[in-house]
């Protein structure tokens, strides 16, 4: 019974380690500040003024899960997910938290 047991639990510890549901880390939530703006198509919103030396110069919000209506021209974090885009240039993430940092922008 004793190696059944260790035998069940070593063949446990070696699922969990080899799963294909662990996050990859560009997957990994991050957070990016800046000024949201609305974007070019209704409903859409970007994160301008990030503020990076490298990277990317925006961020295009695919979804939010958090209004961001009432923070247009506000300086904000955004929390969420990388969500791969056609354009490589483009960085996009899917919102899953908002801090409001400010009322205006620089």
């Amino acid at each position: 019974m004793r190696i059944f047991a260790l035998t069940r639990a070593g063949l446990l510890a070696a699922t969990i380690v080899a799963s294909p549901f662990v996050l990859a880390a560009d997957q990994a939530p991050h957070s990016m500040t800046g000024c949201l703006r609305a974007g070019s198509a209704p409903g859409s919103w970007e994160l301008t003024d990030l503020g990076l030396a490298d990277g990317p110069k925006s961020v295009a919000i695919v979804a939010a899960s958090v209004d961001l209506s009432g923070h247009v021209g506000h300086k904000i974090e955004i929390t969420g997910t990388t969500v791969e885009t056609k354009d490589a240039g483009t960085h996009a993430m899917n919102i899953t938290a908002m801090k409001h940092i400010a009322a205006s922008c620089p």
